[in-house]
């Protein structure tokens, strides 16, 4: 276990983060549970816990889910089945019962999705799937809770008579209360119903005259309510049948509950099981609530680096009031073992080293924590901390003495495996003897090689950590004009503590300011006044590297979008070309076949038609390759949508090109006359021809490989025939 005393976990409100995370516990024991969780030091143990926290939590973002835990507390249970001769209720068997087929289902599952959850499966091997308890318990108890009538051939015998007398005395009952009714002996309301038993309502002067038991009267005294002779016998024999049938489910669940007894080791891990799964399922949930991860344990390397974390319990508390939650980010290793934080209060100092803490319990606790994912932790066997006033009235100690008391305590526990959490260090006493005092002990933590953060307002504690190589200053930042705190933790440099800037703010006269200025030594205030600088510079320098880097990449993200298009664009040209000289060698190839049509037109010869058709067609297949099924399926559909993009836009370029021209108001020319010998090409077409003849509203257009008749509508102007001279 993890050396820390109730007062660190006192200080760093620990006992919050448990109670948030218990509320999402299913179970009022797993709830109990979580509320005494302690942190853990064996790296094996704490990994493990928090893998299958992790696993759990990854779990409600994808189809596999976690089935349902939820279990009954059945250790009273246990301790009766340790007694010989005792015997289980009925609900205790139902109980046992269920939580068999719950702790079965999820032995399944784990199971099956070992891949998706290897450290809630290694939880799971231990138990194996029980399959006699649900239909033992079932033959035995329905699915009301009572005890089944085939449990036993005796229950069964029992239950049969009991049910045939039950008849038999509904019958002699109904029989008396037609004959003293018809007499008129019995009141107006005829019936009635006493310790279960039916009874006559008989008037108070007739009782002599019906035979049986009397029960009882009414307040008045006017009627006596009787049962029925023959009814009365008939219940007495009903009571014994009772007896025996209680006797009997005695039996019976005496019977069981030796069943169960062999059983007994088994429930009690499978009892475990779903406890340590409703824990786990509570920590998943808090995760899920707060951006909980699982960080790297960098236990070798003894490094933290928290990136973006948050205090859990400011987080949850700013989600209500709707308020903006600062992270931190903050990096210790063996070169940078202490941290010293400087800066005006209510910057945000005493929360920073909360926020280590607390995130270092519950990483310790096995619980994911709210921090970036490249973030890096690291397990300690001791967590100590100095924060807060801790005066003490009932040992009469004041705050000086307390942490002096307090300090000492820290000395005589600080070694390499410690973190220190300290607020405030040195205050209390005389500012020069306290801070002499603060800074001698700094050194020794130092010289122990412990990890720890503090937060000062001395000037020789800042100096310290300049010198030592492992010591590294701190400060909260602050706007230097508006003096608000910005919440942002900035290694490398002390900072100011903004006194008289401050005291300025909040409205002290200026000649009070000044007379302070002159009371104190030059060089403190010029000692101050230099860190106000350097902050102050170094904000405006943040300030410019961020503006920088904002503009770097909003280039780089415009360079990646154009790439993106070239791409695009290189991707769709290359589709288009392959397109047009498909759709060229289909014109060439359609030429060829309106030409053999032509000459079969004139001499109606079907041979040398077929001949020179396969000629077309083998010339065509030579130039083939074999492609599979797949492959031309592909081909087809890649063709067909890029045929469907390409009218997309020409119907597009089209629709353009009209709108220009109408915008232009450009008079309609009288399109030219072509003649024989013309260039001309089609309209949205690349290839030129020239005329070879004339036919009506047809030209006999020749490219030179083939000759084609094309309607002279279609056709542009490209370059008139030359003229003879």
């Amino acid at each position: 276990m993890v050396s820390i005393p109730d007062k660190t976990l006192e200080d760093l409100e620990y006992s919050e983060v448990l109670r948030q995370c218990a509320a999402f516990a299913i179970t009022p024991l797993g709830k109990e549970v979580v509320l005494g969780l302690k942190p853990q030091t064996e790296i094996e143990v704490v990994q493990n816990r928090l893998q299958m926290t992790s696993e759990y939590c990854a779990s409600f973002d994808n189809e596999n889910r976690i089935p349902n835990h939820g279990f009954d507390d059945c250790a009273p249970s246990f301790q009766l089945l340790k007694i010989e001769n005792s015997v289980l209720e009925l609900e205790a068997f139902r109980n046992l019962a269920r939580n068999t087929e719950t702790a079965n289902a999820l032995v399944r599952f784990l199971d099956k999705f070992k891949t998706y959850y290897p450290s809630l499966s290694c939880l799971a091997e231990t138990l194996q799937e029980e399959k006699l308890i649900k239909p033992t318990v079932d033959g035995v108890i329905d699915r009301f809770g009572e005890v089944r009538n085939d449990a036993s051939e005796a229950l069964f015998s029992i239950r049969k008579q009991m049910q045939q007398l039950r008849g038999k005395i509904s019958s002699s009952f109904n029989k008396a209360l037609s004959q003293f009714s018809n007499a008129d002996y019995l009141d107006d309301i005829r019936e009635s119903v006493i310790e279960n038993r039916r009874v006559l309502a008989v008037k108070a002067m007739h009782r002599r005259k019906v035979k049986g038991a009397i029960m009882g009267s009414s307040k008045t005294g006017s009627i006596v309510f009787i049962e029925p002779e023959v009814t009365h016998a008939q219940t007495r024999e009903l009571q014994n049948l009772e007896f025996e049938e209680g006797e009997e489910i005695k039996k019976i669940l005496s019977q069981l509950t030796d069943f169960f007894r062999p059983y007994l080791p088994y429930l009690q891990l499978q009892h475990t099981f779903l406890l340590e799964l409703d824990v786990i399922h509570a920590k998943a949930k808090y995760a899920q609530e707060i951006g909980g991860l699982l960080p790297y344990i960098a236990q070798e390397e003894r490094e933290i680096s928290y990136l973006q974390a948050y205090h859990p319990l400011l987080l949850q508390a700013h989600k209500l009031e709707n308020k903006h939650t600062y992270p931190q980010d903050l990096h210790l290793d063996p070169d940078n073992r202490i941290i010293v934080i400087s800066g005006p209060n209510a910057g945000g100092k005493s929360i920073t080293l909360k926020t280590v803490g607390l995130l270092q319990l519950m990483l310790q606790t096995g619980m994911l924590i709210p921090v970036h994912e490249r973030s890096k932790a690291v397990l300690f066997e001791q967590i100590l901390t100095d924060i807060g006033d801790n005066q003490s009235i009932e040992n009469h100690l004041s705050t000086y003495s307390y942490r002096l008391k307090n300090m000492k305590y820290f000395l005589k526990k600080c070694n390499s495996n410690t973190l220190f959490l300290i607020d405030e260090f040195g205050t209390g006493s005389d500012p020069e003897l306290g801070g002499a005092l603060a800074e001698v002990m700094l050194e020794d933590f130092y010289e122990r090689h412990a990890f720890g953060l503090i937060t000062t307002h001395y000037s020789n504690l800042k100096a310290l950590a300049n010198e030592l190589p492992a010591m590294v200053n701190a400060n909260m930042q602050f706007d230097n004009k508006t003096l608000e705190p910005v919440f942002k933790l900035v290694m490398g440099e002390a900072g100011s503590s903004f006194t008289f800037e401050v005291a300025q703010k909040n409205g002290l006269p200026f000649n009070l300011i000044n007379r302070a200025k002159k009371k104190i030594e030059k060089s403190k205030v010029r000692f101050d006044a230099t860190i106000a600088k350097l902050q102050k510079e170094r904000s405006a320098m943040m300030k410019t590297g961020k503006s920088l880097k904002e503009k770097e990449d909003k280039v780089k993200s415009e360079s990646d979008k154009m790439q993106t298009m070239n791409a695009k664009l290189k991707a769709k040209l290359i589709s288009y070309q392959e397109l047009f000289d498909h759709n060229q060698r289909m014109i060439v190839l359609g030429n060829k076949v309106n030409e053999l049509a032509e000459r079969y037109f004139s001499n109606n010869k079907k041979r040398p038609l077929i001949a020179e058709l396969l000629r077309v067609v083998e010339t065509e297949n030579a130039k083939r390759k074999r492609k599979t099924a797949a492959v031309a399926k592909k081909e087809r559909e890649q063709k067909k949508v890029l045929d469907e993009q390409l009218k997309k836009e020409l119907v597009q370029v089209r629709k353009e090109k009209k709108k220009q021209q109408k915008e232009a108001k450009v008079l309609p020319q009288e399109k030219p006359k072509l003649a024989v010998g013309d260039q001309v090409r089609l309209f949205d077409g690349r290839s030129v021809g020239s005329i070879d003849a004339i036919e009506k509203n047809k030209a006999i257009v020749n490219y030179g490989a083939f000759t084609t008749q094309v309607n002279l509508e279609l056709l542009e102007l490209v370059k008139p025939a030359k003229k003879a001279k």
